[in-house]
């Protein structure tokens, strides 16, 4: 029987590790082959001149800045939300009560809703029965839909990670429950936050489906958030798949992602190990 055990129990190591090691590989051919093909065209001409000649030459500016747009709509929407939802089903309602179990599972279920049906809704609600209309403001409420299931679920794991003693302890200090999340458990659970805000953003900033029935196709600068926008996410795919000629910017437009999504989560890592160590509570 113990015999039986280590072999178990070793077999299930190396089934972990070659598993590690097989994305480990993957995502290494994959970066590889986007920096061999995309480091020579990138400079800082191609990130401040808009795109000519239907993307083959120029540079992203419209497009990032289309992109950005898109991205603070989404979160200025969602983070509220997600987090007041969050707190709502981690501090004020039990699991066991059917209220809390219904909403639990249609965000299960939201969350793992094709991106297309979110873009067909968005344009169905936010395009036409609103009347925005293809722009970049419909195209951030649609992202901000298809986040709030990630960020809310993992906001609230990060709430109920917290163990109750912190809570009897604020209690017994006499603190209210305002001052309590506030203080106490908000700097606990950071990290949980900072997961769901990690893989929203990842999800929205490469969300190509749903955009192009929002926001929109055109490349050239928006003027406002009603105007049409194009995203980082729609340019490659229109450049390696619509444009003859369009591979080598659709590379470099592939490397300006993956940088983004890295200095994003870089960015969301160091502000929660400030926030967990209390710098940013006074």
């Amino acid at each position: 029987m113990e015999i039986h055990r280590n072999i178990t129990d070793k077999l299930l190591v190396v089934g972990v590790w070659v598993t590690a090691i097989a994305v480990t590989c993957l995502f290494a051919w994959i970066l590889s082959d986007i920096l061999s093909n995309g480091l020579k065209n990138l400079s800082w001409t191609f990130l401040i001149e808009s795109p000519h000649d239907a993307g083959r030459s120029g540079g992203i500016a419209s497009v990032l800045v289309s992109t950005c747009l898109i991205l603070i709509i989404c979160l200025v929407v969602a983070l509220p939300l997600g987090f007041g939802t969050a707190v709502l089903l981690a501090e004020y309602t039990s699991e066991d009560k059917l209220f809390g179990r219904i909403i639990r599972c249609n965000l299960d279920v939201l969350a793992g809703v094709p991106s297309i049906v979110f873009g067909l809704f968005g344009n169905a609600f936010f395009c036409i029965y609103l009347g925005m209309g293809f722009s970049i403001l419909s195209g951030g409420l649609t992202l901000a839909c298809m986040v709030l299931p990630i960020l809310i679920r993992s906001t609230e794991a990060g709430f109920r990670s917290v163990s109750d003693d912190y809570r009897r302890a604020a209690a017994g200090l006499g603190m209210g429950r305002a001052r309590t999340l506030v203080y106490i458990l908000l700097p606990v659970a950071a990290p949980g936050l900072a997961v769901g805000i990690v893989l929203g953003i990842g999800r929205a900033i490469a969300e190509t489906a749903a955009l192009l029935f929002t926001s929109g196709y055109v490349d050239r600068m928006p003027g406002s958030v009603l105007d049409s926008g194009r995203s980082i996410s729609i340019h490659i795919y229109d450049l390696s798949m619509n444009v003859p000629g369009g591979e080598s910017n659709a590379y470099t437009t592939a490397l300006v992602l993956v940088i983004l999504l890295v200095v994003i989560n870089w960015t969301s890592t160091w502000v929660t190990n400030r926030f967990s160590g209390g710098n940013l509570l006074y």
